[in-house]
């Protein structure tokens, strides 16, 4: 006996005209590609819903209100209702930093060191240090004098006193007659390295292999002092004497020529070094 399902159907469909099967197939594509608009458009607009809720979100209640254009074309901001308006912190002034004064030239500011990395005219030799008679005038370094130039035919020639890298750095010669019995290289150094000055040229001085020159160090720490006497002989027979005083991030390089004076320069160098560092 067949199913009263199946009978119901069978009397209801029984004088019902069907539409052919390309018919059908073809309402049917065209069903499923409105579906799928209608999906894709539902996303766009969920999309816009919410980057338009985080604009308003990042932007808050003191956003720009939007302007609106009216008739006469010039733009009119409307104003927001309830937003209070905040009052604009008021401009930061920079107070401008005066460049230091030649011969002094300032490199590489580091945050390790004294706050102005210019080197003050102060923290000098002055000409009250020195014998009467010597004369007392700015001068670059004398590339010929300095310590780097008597160590360079050292061996190895690549050494970590040479990698220091200087914040700033002012030169002086006293002069007599026709001769230069002393000159000073002040330089200003992060307090790292500074703190390492002395180590390195002491470490200089034993390293220094070849045949070209010898290092010695004479003394150190002269007169109570960070400092440190130092000789260099050359080849030929020359000899230069070097001071070296260091107090916090300042480090003075003396070229001197007589030997026995420079225990007499140490503290004096200390104490002008002091007016130039914040270590004092």
């Amino acid at each position: 006996m067949p199913d009263q399902f199946f009978t119901d159907i069978y009397r209801d469909t029984e004088h019902l005209t069907w539409a052919p099967t390309e018919q059908v197939r073809k309402r049917g594509r065209s069903r499923t590609r409105r579906t799928r608009i209608a999906a894709t458009l539902a996303g766009v607009v969920a999309v816009a819903v919410v980057a338009t809720g985080a604009v308003a979100l990042a932007g808050g209640q003191d956003a720009a209100p939007t302007p609106v254009l009216p008739a006469t074309g010039s733009l009119t901001p409307t104003p927001a209702p309830s937003a209070t308006p905040t009052p604009s912190p008021p401009k930061a002034t920079r107070t401008p930093v005066a460049p230091p004064s030649s011969p002094s030239s300032s490199s590489d500011r580091s945050p390790a060191g004294s706050t102005d990395p210019a080197i003050p005219e102060s923290a000098m030799l002055q000409a009250s240090d020195v014998p009467s008679d010597w004369r007392r005038q700015a001068a670059g370094r004398d590339g010929d004098s300095s310590f780097a130039f008597s160590a360079g035919a050292c061996e190895p020639a690549n050494h970590p006193l040479y990698l220091l890298k200087s914040r700033a750095e002012r030169g002086i010669v006293f002069v007599q007659g026709h001769i230069a019995p002393l000159t000073e290289t002040v330089t200003r150094y992060s307090a790292r390295d500074a703190a390492r000055y002395l180590g390195a040229v002491r470490d200089r001085a034993g390293s220094c292999g070849g045949t070209e020159v010898k290092i010695t160090v004479l003394a150190e720490d002269l007169a109570g002092t960070d400092s440190a006497l130092v000789r260099v002989e050359h080849h030929d027979n020359a000899v230069s004497h070097y001071l070296f005083v260091r107090v916090g991030d300042l480090t003075a390089e003396l070229w001197v020529a007589d030997r026995a004076a420079a225990t007499e320069y140490a503290p004096k160098v200390a104490e002008r070094l002091c007016a130039g560092t914040d270590t004092c």
